[in-house]
């Protein structure tokens, strides 16, 4: 297996030396310091390990998780700014760098920027770039209307939130389709509407049409059956309420009731619904 810079790698402890376990990966063995070393590690063993460049760009491991990987986007803050650019904290000990360059605007310490995860093509240096756009998918998105996916909040924009879907595409969550509050950064599933001419996608936090009542039906049922059946949350309750605790519309939760109610299975009454 091809060595994957900037990414988690299997590979096999070739020898011990007093700092640390040499991994088998490329020319050259790479270093894993005794302080990532796992308990009880020996010579041949298979250890999963993120590969990266340390100060003196050489390659080294960790067994650490970087909140963001090569080719991903992710949401990070500022650890520090010098005078060649921004590093940001993504989970290791060596920050990531963002030039000026790759900057939108002037990061400053102590804020997050959404930013794409990638090799310097020129140095094979792990950085960042804020300049998202140019690193999403040219390819024309392979989604039907229903279909769930992974949504990464980029920004607000006067439609709703600009999402980034399945760590490839540019994707819009409508006001109209959003029952609580979103932050850039957030990570969620999410349904396509439609891919439209344009390449872009239309989300909804929730399934559409009547099989997500049916299923929401089985769900609310399920809750009462296991909270003594009863919840006072009614078909007048807050939007929010309802959210907050189902996740789903109020639109949705009171065709689930009515549901409920017609299969004669719970009754509806001043302080909320009541199983039979």
């Amino acid at each position: 297996m091809k060595l994957q810079l900037g990414k988690m790698n299997r590979l096999t402890v070739a020898r011990r030396a007093d700092q640390g376990l040499y991994l088998a990966g490329g020319p050259e063995d790479i270093l894993l310091p005794n302080r990532y070393v796992p308990e009880g590690a020996n010579v041949g063993d298979e250890l999963d390990v993120f590969v990266y460049l340390d100060n003196e760009e050489r390659l080294v491991a960790t067994t650490q998780m970087p909140f963001a990987q090569v080719d991903d986007f992710a949401w990070l803050e500022v650890a520090w700014v010098n005078q060649f650019g921004a590093f940001l904290d993504w989970g290791l000990m060596k920050d990531l760098f963002v030039p000026f360059g790759e900057q939108k605007m002037k990061m400053q310490k102590g804020r997050s920027y959404l930013v794409h995860v990638h090799l310097d093509p020129e140095t094979f240096r792990i950085m960042a770039s804020a300049k998202v756009e140019r690193y999403l998918s040219k390819e024309w998105p392979p989604y039907h209307g229903g279909d769930e996916v992974d949504a990464l909040v980029w920004q607000k924009t006067d439609l709703g939130f600009k999402v980034i879907v399945d760590n490839q595409f540019a994707g819009l969550l409508f006001d109209d389709e959003i029952f609580r509050q979103l932050h850039s950064g957030d990570r969620l599933r999410a349904y396509v509407k439609q891919v439209r001419p344009d390449g872009k996608i239309d989300l909804s936090l929730q399934k559409k049409g009547q099989k997500a009542v049916h299923d929401f039906s089985d769900i609310l049922l399920e809750h009462l059956r296991t909270n003594g059946g009863f919840t006072p949350l009614g078909d007048k309750s807050p939007a929010e309420e309802i959210y907050a605790l189902f996740g789903v519309s109020k639109k949705v939760y009171k065709k689930a009731v009515g549901d409920l109610y017609r299969q004669r299975l719970i009754t509806i009454e001043d302080d909320g619904l009541h199983l039979v």
